[in-house]
């Protein structure tokens, strides 16, 4: 346990905005990986799949097969089928909201009419951490807003396990929710391929998803050329607790946290003592006895931490210098303390909303900004599919009107034939 004031310079110093580009030697050599990508395409994957992953492919390996899809089917349970429907659903039914909640159209007094529309990116890439690991929530959070969105072409890569199969449950996760290509390749390599196509993969518009660093890294590079969604990293929660808090309620989420990688972050924001104290004695108490509780303890002795505000007014202003991926307010008055928070992926209310819930089915995203982006970014939603476009239409009588103060701005510039084109459709009048 820590005061806040002892614990700032620590806790803030790798963060955005602080901390500005990512670490140079790692930069240099995920750059030689895209560079290689771009001048050998498949070759260059099934070399990289080999060295990182383990596995052998073929070119025709790469992509992964309709036959592959229908029997990972017969491979997993009807309980995790439905699981996985009832996240779509959630999660499909919240981004439609959004979009439902979008455009309009404007007309003013001299009869200018302004629509303002959306149209879906034409193709999109969804990075999906995998390997030996698997996360078929991730390809709900990535492909269903892209498709609520319009996107006609959603493309999915991910890295396979030691014997070169994708996880069944993702593959079944991807076809539910309509993915167009899967292709077994990840890290660098594959946001490369996704950037600048290779003889199986063709490029795409926009690449979105989380990673680790090395993938972090490549989206960070790729993007003078490709948009990308936002810095995803390490998993954070930083939880906002008043002297109410359920400490056990505070303490599992800390660890369930913790649970997704040794570099993820768990942080108890707090200006009560006790709280904070019994908080620590259940961590420990359950450290014990948990799955995965070795990589648990990692994460929480490198990266967890219980911070002592002297009040409440000092937590919150910590809270947005530091931006977390997830904060939860377990506290007294918990939506005006949320009305004060400008920086935060996103912020969950009260006992029943822990952040497990956010990263399945309560029907957010949980494709969110990292190390401290969330003071300049959104989560992903249907809205990182989209653009948006004027359609407007004057009158007569408008350009008319505007006639007048579009000469003198135009000449002002040194653009005179730009009030010429318009006194031309009025020199009859």
């Amino acid at each position: 346990m820590l005061r806040i004031n002892e614990a700032r310079k620590l806790a803030l110093k790798g963060r955005w905005p602080r901390k500005r580009r990512l670490d140079e030697k790692l930069l240099a050599y995920i750059r030689e990986i895209v560079e290689k990508v771009k001048n050998e395409g498949d070759a260059a994957l099934i070399n990289l799949t080999a060295k990182f992953d383990g596995v052998e492919l073929k070119a025709e390996q790469l992509k992964v097969s309709r036959e592959e899809i229908k029997d990972a089917y017969k491979r997993v349970s009807d309980k995790q089928l439905s699981a996985l429907k009832l996240a779509k659903d959630r999660v499909e039914r919240f981004e439609r909201r959004i979009l439902a909640q979008i455009g309009f159209e404007y007309e003013d007094e001299l009869g200018v009419k302004i629509r303002w529309e959306h149209r879906p990116i034409r193709s999109v890439g969804c990075y999906i951490p995998g390997g030996e690991a698997a996360y078929p929530s991730t390809v709900v959070m990535t492909v269903v807003p892209a498709k609520v969105a319009g996107v006609s072409r959603v493309v999915v890569c991910s890295p396979p396990k030691k014997n070169g199969e994708i996880n069944p449950l993702t593959l079944v996760a991807a076809d539910l929710c309509g993915v167009d290509e899967f292709y077994r390749v990840g890290g660098a390599q594959a946001i490369a391929a996704l950037a600048y196509g290779t003889e199986t993969i063709s490029p795409v518009d926009k690449i979105v998803g989380p990673g680790n660093k090395y993938v972090l890294a490549a989206k960070s590079i790729v993007s003078r050329d490709v948009p990308i969604d936002h810095p995803a990293g390490p998993s954070e929660i930083m939880i906002l607790a008043d002297d109410g808090a359920n400490p056990d309620y505070v303490a599992w989420d800390m660890i369930a946290q913790a649970e997704h990688s040794a570099e993820s972050i768990a942080i108890l924001v707090t200006a009560s003592i006790h709280v904070a104290r019994l908080v620590l004695e259940k961590i420990k108490q359950l450290l014990n006895t948990i799955p995965n509780g070795e990589r648990v303890r990692v994460a929480l002795e490198g990266r967890g931490a219980i911070l002592i505000a002297e009040n409440m007014d000092e937590a919150i202003g910590f809270v947005n210098e530091f931006a977390p991926e997830h904060l939860e307010i377990i506290a007294r008055d918990a939506y005006e303390i949320a009305e004060r928070i400008d920086s935060a992926g996103m912020i969950l209310i009260g006992d029943y909303t822990p952040a497990s819930l956010s990263d399945y089915s309560l029907g957010t995203n949980h494709v969110l900004p990292t190390g401290g982006f969330g003071r300049v970014y959104s989560s992903l939603s249907v809205l990182s599919f989209i653009k948006h476009i004027n359609v407007a239409e004057a009158s007569k009588k408008a350009l008319k009107e505007l006639w007048d103060g579009i000469k003198v701005l135009a000449e002002s510039e040194g653009l005179p034939n730009h009030a010429l084109s318009i006194g031309e459709r009025l020199k009859n009048d």
